[in-house]
């Protein structure tokens, strides 16, 4: 029907009225597609055509250096393709096909992060959950973006489609229900 402020998606149903946070409708949607392509073990990389250069620290230089000289696939796996230009200069050449419209400066240095505090092994394993998580917010459509009647229909359709789509990845539900009555009753209707 609509959207309320840039934020929620207003629509109905049989039932009555539903709102839905569309953030943390899309952040579900895009985790349980992160777990998903990374069970199957096919995360799509998105090639940038023109790669993103940045300021590195040391340590996000040196993970993508022991990320590369040990042979390990973790960030390709998880669909980076990320090199060191210098020793303070990183460089995203690719990013998970689900993500190419997020931050990739943002979602790389997040990676690195859980990557140098976790290490690769644990960072797929424990710490697996959280970190697709965390890729998954920089990819959901942020508050105050309007969106078309086409893209809260897919949005929609797309929640119905995907496991625990209601609640967010954080346990905060995504949408709720107003009934008619209790519609009926705010509005003194039938007295």
């Amino acid at each position: 029907m609509g959207q309320v402020h840039g934020v929620y998606v207003l629509t109905q149903n049989a039932q009555g009225l539903v709102v839905v946070d569309m953030h943390a409708a899309h952040e579900r949607i895009m985790y349980e597609q992160l777990k998903d392509s990374l069970d199957d073990k096919v995360v799509a990389m998105q090639p940038l055509l023109i790669p993103v250069s940045f300021n590195a620290d040391r340590i996000e230089v040196d993970t993508v250096n022991a990320e590369l000289s040990s042979g390990s696939q973790t960030l390709r796996q998880l669909g980076f393709d990320i090199a060191v230009l210098s020793p303070t200069t990183l460089a995203v050449r690719a990013v998970p096909t689900l993500l190419q419209k997020a931050d990739a400066v943002a979602l790389a240095r997040d990676v690195l992060r859980e990557l140098s505090a976790y290490g690769a092994s644990r960072v797929l394993t424990d710490q697996r959950n959280t970190l697709l998580g965390t890729m998954a917010c920089h990819a959901a459509v942020r508050a105050n973006r309007s969106l078309t009647i086409q893209e809260m229909n897919a949005l929609l359709r797309d929640m119905e489609a995907t496991e625990r789509s209601g609640q967010c990845n954080h346990g905060r539900p995504t949408w709720f229900q107003v009934s008619m009555s209790d519609l009926d009753k705010m509005f003194m209707r039938g007295k």
